[in-house]
């Protein structure tokens, strides 16, 4: 499972701040503007994440145990932008720094161990070098 459906730690550790465009009164598909607020003249921000304490609106979760983006499809440019730690082969410090102000360890290249293919993908299908038996034939009605 991906470890960000048991964590949620970045939704409630920083300011979600996008340009106003982003927002579905201007863009299809866009942020719901119903669950933004104004920041500036030209940015908006998620609600609960324009001052302490953080949680932004969309997060459903019981951080560490479960968590969901209700608007995932719909998210903003920010949010698709911050990985989770060794995603992609690399540390993240937003990530790193949200899970340990939850206190949850850091992720680690095993936390992606999920999604690596088996180790005998070869012409060998079992770690002893020998083919598994063929299961019987079922029976022929007569």
């Amino acid at each position: 499972m991906h470890p960000c459906l048991t964590c949620g730690a970045c939704c409630t550790q920083y300011r979600v701040a996008f340009h106003w465009m982003e927002s579905d009164e201007f863009t299809e598909g866009g942020v719901p503007a119903a669950l933004t607020e104004r920041l500036d003249t030209h940015r908006l921000c998620m609600q609960g994440t324009y001052a302490p304490p953080i949680r932004c609106v969309a997060l459903d979760a019981e951080i560490g145990v479960y968590s969901r983006c209700s608007i995932h499809p719909n998210r903003p440019s920010v949010c698709r932008e911050v990985d989770a730690s060794w995603e992609f082969g690399v540390a993240s410090s937003q990530c790193d720094r949200a899970r340990i102000a939850h206190g949850l360890a850091p992720l680690t290249l095993s936390d992606w161990r999920w999604r690596d293919p088996a180790d005998n993908d070869d012409d060998q299908p079992d770690d002893n070098g020998s083919s598994p038996s063929s299961p019987p034939a079922p029976p022929v009605a007569a």
